[in-house]
């Protein structure tokens, strides 16, 4: 890394100034960048061109979620090597890692970086559609976790696209132990049982955040809650002795309404909704999350609403959008809405394509084994002004 280039791109994040560029990204961001609320996306794509961050930057995206795991790997799994045994990050990975982070600082873009997958706990879409929870029942690979992070940490710290490490994305050991009634008074009976072994999340949180900080003082850490980073998962979660440490959840509730394939045009917002959801139930979620808050002293700058969601193709989408921003602005919370453009043949959370349908045409572009994203037409509609003009907000 050259001089000459570590000065270009302060000045491509900055725009010259020490207090940021439009975007407010930071030359060497600490938790300073979340001194105020910030507004951003996520991103699983397979692959991130340089276009996309200049596309980011231009809707006022002020940092991008980014999850590399689905990329093409060197070996079985990207960055990681394996899954199965760690040994060390794998070199030709983390220089297209590097190359991307790149691009996301020439495009005035922070970066938050998570992992789908850690040692003993690949992705469930790269496990055939299982849950690895060997993480959470073998101490050797909460030992690798940390060693993978360390090392990615001490490869990454001074690089200024960096605002965040979230190690690990929607932790859930509890499934690993077959809990799927995942109320209090059950989470809390088998918590009981799972403190200070292999299954407690919160031993592993202070844990991966000890190996950071080992290489990297000040880079800002984002521990996901407990369920799947649910609201409620918040309740069980401990907070770290860790200055820059925030905390996430997720929201895209209630499950039924906003996934697109249960749904199934029975429900639509805020009219005909699933049994058990009332107009209360957002403001009630997002108030056990505040209290949570409040009660272990964390700063409302330090909470983080990492994903909120809904199928753009479900009725009322647009209006649940708008409701839930609102309740995220009014706690102060910095958010980010999954997903932008993704490059998939999904699209169900890509919001600049309204509410219709992919096309013909993309669809025949598929059959051919070619690029379709050229067939995506992506612009201005209600849905999208929802996002662009919440982003443009203060």
């Amino acid at each position: 890394m050259t001089l000459l280039w570590i000065a270009s791109t302060w000045l491509a994040l900055t725009g010259g100034s020490p207090q940021g560029g439009p975007n407010g990204a930071l030359a060497k961001p600490g938790i300073e960048f979340w001194d105020q609320r910030r507004k951003g996306a996520n991103c699983q794509n397979h692959r991130v061109r340089r276009e996309y961050w200049q596309a980011a930057h231009a809707a006022g995206i002020q940092f991008i979620r980014l999850a590399p795991d689905g990329w093409s790997a060197a070996n079985r799994d990207f960055l990681i090597g394996s899954a199965d045994t760690f040994r060390t990050i794998d070199t030709t990975d983390l220089a297209v890692l590097r190359h991307v982070l790149d691009d996301a600082a020439a495009s005035s873009v922070g970066v938050i970086l998570t992992m789908f997958s850690l040692p003993g706990a690949r992705w469930r879409q790269l496990n055939g559609d299982k849950d690895d929870g060997r993480l959470w029942t073998q101490p050797e690979y909460r030992a690798q976790a940390f060693a993978f992070w360390r090392q990615l940490a001490a490869a990454l710290t001074n690089h200024p696209a960096i605002v965040a490490y979230n190690p690990l994305n929607e932790p859930h050991p509890e499934r690993a132990f077959g809990l799927y009634d995942e109320s209090a008074a059950q989470f809390g009976e088998w918590y009981r049982g799972a403190r200070g072994t292999a299954a407690d999340l919160n031993e592993f949180n202070r844990g991966i955040v000890s190996a950071i900080r080992e290489v990297d003082p000040d880079t800002p850490i984002i521990l996901d809650g407990w369920t799947y980073a649910s609201p409620q998962g918040l309740t069980f979660l401990e907070p770290v002795e860790d200055p820059a440490v925030l905390y996430a959840f997720h929201y895209g509730e209630p499950w039924d309404y906003t996934t697109f394939r249960v749904n199934q045009n029975r429900f639509i917002y805020p009219t005909r909704m699933p049994d058990g959801w009332t107009p209360e139930t957002p403001a009630r979620l997002m108030g056990e999350v505040a209290a949570w808050a409040d009660r272990h002293h964390v700063p409302a700058r330090h909470i983080i609403a990492e994903e909120f969601h809904v199928d753009r193709r479900v009725g009322g989408a647009t209006q649940y959008l708008q409701d839930v921003i609102a309740l995220l602005d009014r706690h102060d919370w910095s958010w980010a809405f999954y997903s932008f453009r993704a490059d998939d043949a999904w699209g169900g959370l890509d919001y600049e394509l309204g509410t219709a349908p992919l096309g013909e045409a993309y669809w025949a572009a598929v059959e051919r084994g070619e690029d379709p994203e050229r067939h995506k037409h992506r612009g201005a509609n209600p849905l999208w002004d929802v996002l662009t003009t919440a982003l443009a907000g203060p």
